[in-house]
């Protein structure tokens, strides 16, 4: 079993985008949620994108209004991203989210993390110290967008196999492990190349955050709950410092 970052680095990069869809779709859909919910720049202009990808919500960000820095530690997805740019107020940094307060010398409207990306901590220790980084972060009024899974509930059986996505040259299956603090999560792909099928697997661990236990603890750090929806199986936080 690989680590977060070998599993992005050696197998799920090369496929990724792949997975996500359509950009402009996403792009889009995340600038829809971004505008019905009132997020806009409204002092310093300006927004962090912790896990930034290919840039699906960078380049919403930046097309409301902000300027964005863009950290991910995976130099494949940068790259893709990098092309889309042009001429948008955005920054790459390839880096570790952890090392956020290291790359940003003031404070900021707005901080986004989606897609389950605070999983990917190893401890939740260092989940702690993100989110009470991400409020010194933030200017009075900011506010923390956060995308995650619920783990509260462990997925049984054939129900721990997931179909993600499939075309007529790839198959990729996510299957789920559940232990006390942490869940193993291996993709498997099977990938056709000149009419000969391959199979490809890495598996790597995630945190088992149980929302219950998360809102308790962004509570105890100072946010007030703005909202808490679950969209496609996926919980949106917005979190606001006062």
């Amino acid at each position: 079993m690989t680590n977060v970052k070998e599993h992005y680095d050696n197998h799920l990069a090369d496929f990724y985008s792949w997975m996500i869809g359509d950009f402009d779709k996403g792009k889009n859909s995340f600038k829809d949620f971004c505008n019905n919910n009132g997020i806009k720049p409204f002092k310093t202009y300006n927004a962090i994108d912790l896990g930034a990808g290919n840039g699906i919500q960078s380049i919403s960000l930046a097309e409301i209004g902000f300027k964005v820095k863009a950290i991910d530690f995976n130099a494949k997805l940068l790259s893709e991203f990098k092309y889309r740019i042009e001429r948008l107020p955005i920054e790459l940094i390839n880096d570790d989210i952890r090392n956020v307060k290291t790359f940003v010398d003031s404070s900021v409207d707005l901080i986004v993390c989606c897609g389950d990306t605070i999983s990917h901590l190893e401890t939740f220790e260092q989940l702690d110290k993100l989110l009470r980084d991400c409020f010194d972060l933030l200017e009075v009024n900011g506010q923390l967008l956060l995308s995650i899974r619920d783990y509260t509930i462990a997925l049984s059986d054939t129900q721990r196999f997931i179909h993600v996505k499939s075309d007529e040259n790839r198959i990729l299956t996510c299957i789920i492990e559940y232990y006390a603090d942490k869940i193993k999560v291996t993709d498997l792909l099977y990938e056709k190349k000149n009419g000969i099928w391959s199979q490809k697997i890495s598996s790597y661990d995630k945190l088992r955050i149980r929302i219950d236990v998360m809102l308790k603890e962004v509570e105890k750090i100072g946010f007030s709950m703005v909202k808490n929806e679950n969209i496609n199986g996926m919980i949106h936080l917005i979190l606001k410092k006062l």
